[in-house]
């Protein structure tokens, strides 16, 4: 099952607007992996800062992506844009191995968050392109995510890098896309 499964379980209709979160950790692969979906280019990538939205065309939805900076400072605004999510996506760095317990945490504080409550998650175990990278079943029983009742959730192999596992889900047609850095 899929993101595009999930949203046809979700959504009556396909022409309505969906509102994915995409949260991990810091250099997990998030602005890499949205990118691959919108089909833009990858070879320039710098840590976000605030956040990037991606209105992105796939196969009769609308997918509104609100890719959100994953460093330890930014994470306690993760919970501002909570409301209205249809779908989360958590980004897992399979290689980084020092930060499975911490990312671990996150995701665990993620699913206890009242207005997340029962909304579907999809883990990408990213960067599998690696030789270090950790496989998505052990990442899964690390995380313990068998115990996850009150919502429906994958794990799924990929690469940001090379566009491996990601599913191609766009219509390349439209991709509109805008970016908040806290800098600027």
């Amino acid at each position: 099952m899929g993101l595009l499964s999930i949203l046809r379980k979700l959504k009556s209709t396909p022409d309505q607007e969906v509102r994915i979160l995409l949260l991990g950790l810091d250099n997990g692969g998030k602005t890499t992996l949205l990118k691959q979906l919108a089909s833009e280019d990858i070879s320039h990538i710098t840590p976000t800062q605030g956040f990037n939205i991606k209105s992105v065309q796939s196969q009769g939805f609308k997918l509104n992506v609100w890719d959100i900076g994953g460093q330890r400072k930014i994470r306690p605004y993760w919970r501002n844009y909570f409301e209205n999510t249809d779908v989360l996506i958590y980004v897992i760095d399979s290689a980084d191995r020092k930060r499975f317990e911490e990312t671990g945490q996150e995701l665990a504080e993620l699913l206890d968050e009242e207005k997340l409550s029962g909304v579907p998650v999809l883990i990408f175990a990213n960067k599998q392109d690696l030789l270090t990278a950790a496989p998505a079943s052990e990442i899964a029983e690390g995380l313990n995510l068998h115990t996850i009742r009150d919502r429906m959730w994958q794990i799924q192999s990929c690469s940001a890098l090379t566009g491996e596992g990601i599913q191609v889900l766009v219509d390349t047609q439209q991709v509109e896309s805008a970016v908040c850095d806290k800098n600027q």
